[in-house]
């Protein structure tokens, strides 16, 4: 980390007298992770020393990091006022606080394309516009970001892999793999870029009907995935049963009830919650949050979560609701209704419920082995811990089941399942009845992906652009021969091998 960073109103809060013995007490706390010490230290040497570019930075890493995005964005841009040495990683930063968390995306790519102007050959910053222009659909204007990095930088395995993706939705995937196996081919390939072009080519070959091929693609990325990845963030079996047995000991809410909550879409990654969404927000009552981070962000801040909620009064947790209300209104200020789609929230569901009694849940389902499958099939970031290997995957799944009926039992008609299969099988009725638990009235134009107007930041970006067909229900009878070999790793679910 750069010594670079804090709200000046909090300045007097310290008292040294000296520049130096500031910087001294504001690096300390910069290097301790002590985040709200830091951002006091940072505030009161830049009252004394305003034009030190370094620590403004510092200052909005610190403010980014306490989730005040507003102020961490404004920090850097006066880093950058008082002559920041690479300006062009400043610009990056704000960018990617503009587009993640204040959904801002035209702001973002202004800052993306500054950062590629004053510095032509910094692949981070093209990356990340193709990547915000994959999210707005604009295939064409990605693909040509990608193959500008790849100029640079002719081994990067995220750009070609990411052109791999789009060749794939636009109907060239016969053209992937001979691509992807040349560079595959480069014994100076780093293992994250050979992971990350594996699963390209993995997905390419799925495209194609070469399914054996792809299985033993997808193999291997994981494994190179999984040789990439931090000891410290293997999947560990036991420790996440102990999560999921402190959770089912919580108890049930007896918060009062409060405002309006958002509707909450959750289930396994892969599950379909971003198909889901997209419908929703094809509503005109409808407003599509995300991927929103806020309620992991909050489980994370709580100490001794999930045991530390049952020591929480109603008052804390109407404080955490109208914290979470105030940051999502900021995003969405005319939201008649939002919806924030994190999968993962079902794990914080008993949280959840402790906010928002009234809270309404969606809970997307899958055939089991089409998720599980799906989940092997995906290049996921360090979050995902157990997706390189089935055997993991299965006993997360198992896990995830176990979790979500003990909600279900909990909170009967607060949870509605929509089945991914019901979706594109029957989308009329499915979507009649999601609506009508979301309390909406019905609108024709939920059935037409040209309804939507929502930027999509998840792996399934260009998945939803597409009409609803059944091509991924049912798609791992396109893998059963693989599957069937590996049955004592997927345990009970192997059964469905049989169907």
């Amino acid at each position: 980390m750069d010594d670079r960073s804090a709200d000046p109103a909090a300045r007097a809060r310290i008292p040294v007298t000296t520049t130096t013995e500031l910087k001294a007490r504001a690096v300390r706390a910069l290097r301790a992770g002590q985040v709200d010490d830091g951002i006091a230290a940072y505030g009161a040497l830049l009252a004394v020393a305003p034009g030190d570019a370094d620590s403004w930075y510092n200052l909005g890493y610190l403010l980014r990091c306490a989730r005040r995005f507003e102020e961490a964005v404004a920090a850097y841009a006066t880093a950058l006022e008082h002559g920041i040495a690479r300006p062009e990683e400043v610009r990056l930063n704000r960018a990617m606080i503009l587009s993640e968390f204040l959904e801002r995306t035209d702001e973002a790519e202004a800052e993306l394309r500054n950062a590629i102007a004053i510095a032509p050959r910094f692949v981070a910053a093209r990356l990340n516009l193709g990547n915000l222009l994959e999210d707005s659909g604009e295939a064409g204007a990605a693909r040509a970001v990608y193959g500008d990095a790849l100029t640079i930088d002719p081994r990067n395995g995220r750009a070609l892999a990411r052109q791999a993706a789009i060749d794939v939705f636009e109907g060239r995937a016969a053209l992937v793999p001979a691509r992807l196996r040349t560079a595959l081919a480069d014994a100076r390939l780093p293992v994250d870029a050979r992971a990350e072009i594996g699963f390209a080519l993995g997905g390419a070959l799925d495209a194609g009907g070469a399914y054996p091929d792809a299985f033993a693609a997808y193999a291997e990325a994981n494994r190179a995935a999984a040789a990439g990845a931090h000891p410290s963030l293997r999947y560990d079996r036991a420790a996440h049963e102990r999560l999921v047995d402190a959770l089912i000991a919580l108890p049930p809410s007896s918060s009062k009830t409060r405002g309006e909550a958002p509707v909450f879409i959750c289930g396994m990654f892969r599950s379909g919650s971003t198909l889901v969404e997209q419908i929703l927000a094809r509503h005109s009552q409808v407003t599509a949050g995300g991927e929103l981070d806020v309620i992991p962000a909050m489980a994370v801040a709580i100490g001794g979560y999930p045991g530390a909620l049952t020591t929480m009064d109603d008052d804390a947790f109407g404080m955490l609701a109208a914290q979470y209300v105030a940051e999502t209104r900021a995003l969405h200020p005319d939201a008649a209704m939002l919806t924030d789609k994190r999968p993962d929230n079902f794990l914080h569901i008993g949280l959840i419920k402790q906010m928002f009694p009234n809270a309404r849940i969606v809970h997307t389902t899958r055939a089991p082995l089409d998720t599980m499958l799906s989940v092997y099939f995906l290049y996921f970031d360090d979050s995902i811990t157990y997706g390189h290997q089935l055997g993991d995957i299965a006993h997360w799944y198992g896990q995830y089941r176990r979790l979500m009926a003990h909600w279900q039992a909990l909170y009967p008609g607060d949870i509605h399942d929509v089945s991914y299969d019901d979706v594109v099988r029957a989308p009329q009725p499915t979507i009649a009845a999601l609506l009508e638990f979301c309390g909406l009235p019905w609108e024709d134009g939920v059935l037409s992906p040209s309804q939507s107007r929502a930027t999509v930041r998840t792996a399934s970006v260009w998945q939803v652009r597409q009409p609803l067909h059944q091509r991924s229900s049912g798609r791992w009878r396109n893998y059963a021969g693989e599957l069937r070999a590996l049955r004592p790793e997927l345990g009970i679910f192997a059964a469905g091998l049989d169907d």
